[in-house]
């Protein structure tokens, strides 16, 4: 921009309004302003000294040229041919921040557009911070994309902020914004307070672990949101399990996407145990998480105790006709289960599955299954092939027969050593239960070098070293079945711990028509380590109404000491007073949200706040030991001196 353009830093809507230069602006109908070419712009200018009053505030199309002109780009046609609609589509225009600066200029004032969509424009933090800016003060817009533009974690920061005043939002779309893991902290305390958006989507960002601790957090104390897009993020294990915890005790969801997040069987088993509890969800979306036939038997146990959920996809799973079998019969068993869409499109059944599908269907007409064809098949193992010697052992046992016994009468000089010849014959013509290929394979490992002699002592040591094998076979089932039980001990235990810390406690409502009552509502936990959940001692929290929104004075609760809310006047409310947009040095204050109070019903004036530091304070020493420890010290010490001095005379 230009030095004799008017100071950028100054911007303003009294600056804009050109009060003192012109009446109107006009543009020239032929100019093309996406192309990058300049944009005539000239001013009828009257009387310098006419006095201009309110009315006088130019149209947002004057005002988006002269902010485009101020801030050196190029206006864009389609908003100007677009203007006075109430939705605005301007995705994958490239405006980069200056053009949403100029943007957000022109909207302060606006009060047509409903619907601002402005995915893959970079507009980066710096956009946003003007963005929201302009949000503080135009409460028209209700659905807002800002998808795929870059804003990464100061982005983050200044769109949660911007929640917390402004009362008009429903619908937020940040899809693919680079939001790092404690970014996910910003929306948990914004929507701790904000029940105005309903609908949101942070899918394609990099929330995992510690995400999942603050989404889990988010949705736990939100009594607001009923659609939620998190898919294709990094949920897993203990951020899978945290996030499930902050299901169980959700009352509002009611469209949840998870897909692509690799939650695996770990975070089926946390969400079978939310879904036991959760009496909302109705679309759930798992595609893609990694969840084997396993995980579909963990799920299924909250399916058994579920009547809302409708939806339920889980294509591309690693699953087969076991899973699909699984899923089927918990639907027919369960009387009460409102699933009326399963998707597995990628696994292929069997004759059984399509048969029992079909007689579900003869009850529930509703029901649609899509799977992938008829072709599977359930892999059966092999059946075990027994140890020759083994049998032969087992029939000795069973009878009380030594070895001796039982070739005596082909072995008569009792060296236990008998010819192969001799050896089948025996063995065939006996009662013991082998076939023809195991004799066989029973000669060949007891006359390894071919010599034609069998010596049947290996059968003595072979049995001892059967029985150990058997053990040791033993010991690795226990051993693998006792780890996986622990590890679902864990994982159980873990989702317990963190749903410890949304228990509902009981609170206080102020419901619209001022009388009190008492609420169960989830309360704030704070996303540390869920290790360390069950020792935070969490704070009331409760529901708010605000009477009355649409009128001009909105008259919301005082919060502790907090300075009550001053309504503009109306004078105030029809002059637009735009805020500075393009003020870098300093940041506005950021107030209570407009959109709604909670009120802490605590007996304690220090309520603690869901990202305060939690520090842990050391055990205090035992001042016995601590006066022990001297002593010894000082013992060993006074020796060491003796000891020395001893020397020193030896040598003298």
């Amino acid at each position: 921009m230009r030095g004799d353009d008017m100071n950028v830093n100054l911007l303003s809507l009294d600056s804009l309004s050109l009060i003192e230069d012109s009446d109107h602006v006009m543009v020239d109908d032929e100019c093309d302003t996406d192309a990058g070419g300049n944009v005539n712009v000239w001013i009828k200018s009257p009387l310098s000294s006419v006095k201009h009053s309110v009315k006088d505030v130019p149209s947002t199309g004057e005002l988006y040229l002269q902010a485009c002109k101020l801030v050196g780009v190029v206006p864009v046609r389609y908003f100007l041919r677009h203007l006075g609609c109430d939705t605005i589509n301007m995705n994958h225009h490239g405006l980069g921040p200056l053009g949403g600066k100029a943007l957000a200029i022109a909207l302060v004032t606006d009060m047509n557009i409903t619907t601002l969509q402005l995915a893959d424009n970079c507009l980066s933090a710096e956009g946003a911070r003007y963005l929201t800016q302009m949000l503080r003060a135009n409460f028209t817009i209700q659905h807002l994309d800002l998808s795929n533009n870059n804003l990464q974690s100061a982005g983050a920061e200044c769109v949660a902020k911007m929640l917390l005043e402004n009362i008009s939002i429903k619908s937020l779309k940040l899809s693919g914004n680079k939001f790092a893991e404690d970014d996910a902290r910003w929306f948990a305390d914004t929507f701790a307070s904000n029940y105005r958006v309903k609908e949101l989507d942070l899918s394609h960002n990099h929330f995992s672990l510690r995400g999942g601790e603050h989404l889990g957090q988010m949705i736990a104390n939100n009594d607001g949101l009923e659609v939620l897009d998190l898919s294709w993020n990094r949920l897993r294990m203990k951020g899978a399990v945290a996030f499930c915890a902050g299901l169980k005790v959700n009352s509002t969801l009611k469209h949840l996407d998870l897909s692509w997040n690799g939650f695996s069987n770990e975070g089926a088993l946390a969400l079978g145990e939310a879904l036991k509890f959760n009496n909302t969800l109705v679309h759930l979306n798992l595609n893609n998480n990694r969840i084997t036939d396993e995980g579909v038997s963990m799920l299924c146990k909250g399916l058994e105790a579920n009547d809302t959920l409708r939806v339920l996809k889980l294509a591309y799973n690693s699953l087969t006709v076991e899973g699909a079998l699984t899923l089927i019969n918990v639907i027919k068993k369960t009387s009460k289960s409102a699933i009326e869409e399963l998707n597995i499109c990628n696994v292929l059944v069997n004759e059984n599955f399509v048969q029992l599908l079909e007689l579900i269907c003869q009850e529930r007409l509703s029901l649609e299954v899509q799977y992938g064809g008829v072709g599977g098949f359930i892999a059966k193992k092999p059946r075990k092939r027994t140890d020759p010697m083994k049998i032969i052992q087992d029939y000795l046992d069973q009878r009380k027969l030594r070895l001796w016994d039982f070739f005596r009468h082909i072995d008569k000089d009792g060296t236990m050593r008998v010819s192969v010849v001799d050896f089948r014959k025996a063995v065939q013509q006996s009662t013991i239960p082998l076939e023809k290929f195991q004799i066989e394979e029973l000669i060949q490992r007891l006359d390894r070098d071919g010599t034609g002699i069998v010596d049947y002592r290996g059968l003595a040591d072979t049995r001892k070293q059967m029985m150990r094998d058997h053990r040791r076979q033993l010991r690795k089932v226990e051993s693998r079945q006792k780890k996986e039980k622990q590890k679902s001990d864990r994982i159980l235990k873990t989702f317990e711990s963190a749903v410890e810390a949304v228990t509902p406690r009981s609170s206080m409502i102020i419901s619209p028509s001022g009388a009190r009552e008492d609420w169960t509502g989830p309360r704030h936990f704070s996303a540390t380590p869920l290790s360390s959940w069950h020792h935070i001692i969490m704070s009331n929290s409760s529901r708010y109404s605000v009477q009355n929104m649409s009128s001009e004075h909105v008259h919301l609760p005082m919060i502790g000491g907090a300075t009550p809310y001053k309504p503009p006047s109306s004078a105030d409310v029809r002059s637009y007073s735009q805020p500075n947009l393009s003020s870098s040095g300093t940041k506005p204050a950021i107030s209570k949200p407009t959109s709604a109070q909670r009120i802490h019903s605590t007996s304690n004036p220090s309520v603690m706040s869901p990202t305060a530091n939690l520090t842990r304070s050391r055990p205090a020493i035992n001042t016995q030991d601590a006066a022990k420890a001297g002593v010894k010290s000082k013992k060993k010490k006074k020796r060491k001196d003796v000891i020395s001095k001893g020397k020193s005379e030896t040598n003298a």
